[in-house]
């Protein structure tokens, strides 16, 4: 049974276990994540949980990730952070809810499972229950039906999965491992579906066919969270075209698209064109009629003012298209090639020099015609400038008109707009300042949420369409799946009332062939993981979730997504607070990323420096920061994590044991030491109560390392005796180890929790977070200050001397000013033990702190 973790037991009897010889941090990770697993350290009680008061709970929102991609260090920062808060809110008596997803579906599984099997998916083939993958994948990949695809992305995810587990149980991720989920899952699909049909009910999805950003590589639509611009070298080509009065100048970069044009278009204030709007000129090449119109989107200072309007070159070109009410003629086809006919009303002629070209070879072409023509002017004039890409793609995004599903976001909405803008002043950011990220995404939509794709590997949309007698759909009317039967897969699943011969067939039906966005089913991510249709009970007690950690690039699509579906089916958001993550950047401040060659491998630093050294350097990376990496800096961590360590047995030696309390330290500088680790505790908490995993490790490190080199040096002499003042610094000892490997803890979880099995029983991991009412309050922090500042200047005499530390001082001379004098004499006892020191004087003066020594072998000599 997993301990109630809402009442931690700090007042366990002393282990038994022995203290090792020579302590390592080497080997510590495979002793205890094998033994938390085998406790169930992290385990989350339901039961317990469910009769326990809300805020008792802390439920995270893990992101959840892509199985098929491949782990850098700057994944282990951020997820690093979350472990940090999660173990913290653990200790401070809550029930933890942290479950971890993986994200299976979408492009780079695909991807990845076409590379590694040798095989691309053909829906149009039959399933083949006997297929077998190529043992050594050729140059041609073998094509298979869906069905066959989808199984192989289920298989080789779930193999990426497993290694995951152990990179992130490697990181000493404290996720309850019971509690795993896929967002391709049954589960997860049905979750899906039902929230699509849900959306769909309320009017808040929607098909239509309308232009959209086309990846021909991939042959998918893209949404506007999924674009990013790209400079690229182009060229303005100065085309005339026949106009009532001459010739009417256009600078484009598209040439290719002259068939396409539909419109000329100006500015309605620019005099040069006023004359010309209400008639039309015709094209270049095609002589095809197409009227002069005004809009406020033409520029008058670019180019030469006046724009051809294609069906589509850019989303200008949608926007007048919409706003104009123009027709279309549409010539760019789903490959990116031009189509082989032209549209009705373009000559066939001069079109058949372009037809089946990709779109840079055409523009080659109609470029040499143009010139052959006579209709070009001059030569191109280069440039560079930003071009649309799918985030994950290497052409050009086209723009195709298709039939896809949205999901209303507030693009073409005010007042949804604005409720999605209030939702984010729901949340608490972290930092604040990552909200405004947020509201630019929402303010600036143009768009509705595109959230269908047109590959495999995804959640299916559960909807077929009736095939009328010639075989059409009616797109008006479909059906829809029951929700009793989700999840379900139109592809292979049949509608109520049809049988499977009829799929295809006039009179019959056919599937949806999409599926949806992967932002689609991981916008769900905390419904998923809640239970929201397959547990209830809890999802009413973890939802709206504490936390939501993740990236900043990723608030205009997950984040922002995610928000968007708990305010339509809950009326909420789906969480309270949002973590944001900077990124790990190399040496020259660059992201990293495997496709420029500058990410380092979580596993070789974990396996060099240990992973609480590398967790030490992730909670240096300040929240919404970008953090440089340094391997460098890890060896300071490794450092630390050893030092815990050796600290720990050289107290324990030293008389420290868990039946001492704090009631048992009677002298001035021990309970000085108290009280001064009492404000660290203070510090720390309020710290990690904000989210500062990086100031709660500051001062609790800096008052370690005090600890260490001056208090432990001061009073090892006095604990080595028998008596009331050996009784307190053995004391002393044991509570501030205690106190410091809890504050510890959630930083370096192997190192704390080694020294506390050397002692303690349990884990400190379960035990409670420290509170400075643990600790006297009575002492002055200033007298372990001076006191170790007066045996600095001692040792600082006999290292000049170049002597040892165990050298005996004559005499030592310490003055200081008046009022700082009880201070000194407070430690006096053990200054002149740790100094070695036959003679002490302490006097006052004015100005810093001094010390003169005599060394006995000097006096002597």
């Amino acid at each position: 049974m997993v301990p109630d973790i809402a009442t931690p037991d700090t007042t366990a009897p002393a282990a038994t276990v022995g203290v090792p010889d020579k302590p390592t941090v080497d080997g510590l990770e495979e002793k205890w994540i094998g033994r938390w697993a085998a406790e169930d350290t992290y385990g989350f009680d339901r039961d317990a949980a469910l009769a326990a008061p809300r805020e008792r709970i802390w439920s995270i929102d893990t992101p959840p990730p892509t199985a098929s991609g491949s782990l850098h260090v700057g994944h282990v920062f951020s997820y690093t952070h979350t472990d940090i808060v999660a173990r913290y809110q653990r200790m401070r008596g809550k029930h933890v809810y942290y479950p971890m997803g993986w994200d299976d579906n979408g492009l780079p599984t695909e991807r990845r499972v076409q590379n590694y099997y040798g095989v691309r998916c053909d829906p149009g083939l039959p399933y083949d229950p006997s297929f077998e993958p190529p043992a050594k994948p050729g140059k041609d990949q073998v094509p298979i039906s869906r069905r066959n695809f989808v199984e192989l992305c289920m298989q080789l995810t779930e193999d990426d999965e497993a290694e995951f587990e152990k990179l992130w149980r490697r990181v000493g991720l404290s996720v309850d491992w019971t509690n795993v989920y896929r967002t391709i899952s049954e589960s997860s699909r049905a979750t899906a579906q039902r929230m699509f049909l849900r959306n769909l009910a309320r009017g808040e999805a929607y098909a239509q066919e309308a232009p959209t950003l086309w990846d021909v590589t991939f042959r998918t639509a893209v949404a506007q969270a999924e674009l990013e611009d790209r400079e690229r070298p182009g060229a303005y080509h100065r085309i005339g075209f026949s106009g009532p009065d001459g010739p009417v100048f256009i600078e484009t970069t598209r040439p290719e698209l002259i068939p396409a044009c539909v419109a000329l278009v100006a500015h309605p204030d620019d005099e040069r064109y006023q004359p010309l709007f209400g008639t039309t000129v015709r094209t270049p090449l095609f002589d095809v009629e197409v009227p002069v119109v005004a809009h406020r989107l033409a520029e008058p200072d670019k180019g030469s003012g006046i724009a051809m309007i294609c069906t589509f070159g850019d989303l200008n070109d949608v926007t007048w298209w919409r706003e104009l009410q123009l027709p279309t003629r549409a010539i760019v086809g789903w490959d990116g090639r031009l189509l082989a006919d032209p549209p009705a009303d373009v000559p066939a002629g001069p079109y058949a020099e372009l037809a089946g070209k990709t779109v840079f070879s055409a523009q080659q072409r109609i470029v040499e015609m143009l010139r052959e023509s006579g209709d070009l002017e001059g030569d191109p004039r280069p440039i560079t400038h930003p071009v649309k890409f799918f985030e994950k793609g290497e052409r050009p995004l086209e723009i195709v008109t298709t039939r896809q599903w949205y999901i209303r976001n507030g693009g073409r909405d005010a007042d949804l707009r604005d409720a999605l803008v209030a939702r984010g002043r729901e949340i608490q950011w972290v930092p604040e300042h990552m909200r405004h990220r947020y509201d630019n995404w929402v303010e600036g939509l143009n768009g509705d949420w595109l959230i269908s794709r047109q590959r495999f590997f995804g959640v299916p949309f559960p909807v077929w369409y009736r095939l009328d007698e010639a075989g059409e759909p009616d797109f008006e009317n479909p059906i829809l799946a029951a929700a009793e039967s989700l999840p379900v897969d139109p592809s292979s699943d049949v509608p109520p009332g049809f049988e499977e011969s009829q799929r295809g067939n006039p009179g019959g039906f056919m599937a949806d062939p999409d599926v949806m966005d992967t932002w689609a089913t991981s916008s769900l991510s905390p419904q998923v993981a809640s239970g929201w249709d397959t547990d209830p009970e809890l999802f009413a007690k973890v939802f709206p979730m504490d936390q939501r950690p993740q990236a900043h690039d990723i608030i205009r699509t997950w984040l922002f997504s995610t928000v968007v579906r708990a305010h339509f089916e809950h009326g909420t958001v789906p969480w309270t607070h949002a973590t944001i993550s900077g990124f790990v950047v190399d040496p020259d401040r660059k992201k990293m990323s495997k496709s420029k060659g500058n990410a380092t491998t979580p596993i070789d630093v974990l396996e060099r420096y240990g992973t609480d050294a590398v967790r030490w350097r992730a909670a240096g990376a300040r929240p919404g920061a970008d953090s440089p990496f340094d391997e460098a800096q890890m060896k300071v961590g490794r450092r630390l994590a050893m030092k815990i360590l050796n600290v720990g047995k050289f107290v324990l030696g030293l008389g420290a044991s868990a039946s001492l309390t704090a009631d048992q330290v009677t002298q001035p500088i021990d309970r000085a030491l108290l009280t001064g680790l009492a404000a660290v505790v203070e510090d720390a908490t309020a710290a990690l109560e904000s989210y500062n995993y990086t100031r709660a490790l500051e001062v609790t490190e800096a008052f370690f390392w005090s600890f260490c080199d001056d208090y432990v040096e001061l009073v090892k002499s006095r604990a080595y005796g028998s008596g009331d003042a050996a009784t307190s610094a053995q004391a002393a000892l044991a509570v501030a180890l205690d106190v410091q490997l809890r504050l510890f803890a959630p930083v370096l979880p192997f190192a704390t929790e080694e020294v506390w099995s050397w002692w303690q029983t349990g884990s400190v991991h379960r035990a409670a977070w420290p509170a400075a009412s643990e600790l006297p309050a009575d002492g002055d922090p200033a007298i372990v200050a001076v006191t170790a500042a007066a045996l600095a200047a001692v040792r600082k005499a006999k290292s000049d001397a170049k002597q040892s530390m165990r050298a005996e001082v004559e005499t030592a001379t310490v003055t200081v000013a008046s009022d700082r004098l009880p201070l000194v004499e407070a430690g006096q006892s053990d200054l002149v033990d740790a100094g070695r020191i036959r003679t002490l004087t302490v006097r006052p003066g004015e100005g810093e702190l001094t010390v003169d020594v005599v060394l006995a072998e000097v006096a002597e000599g």
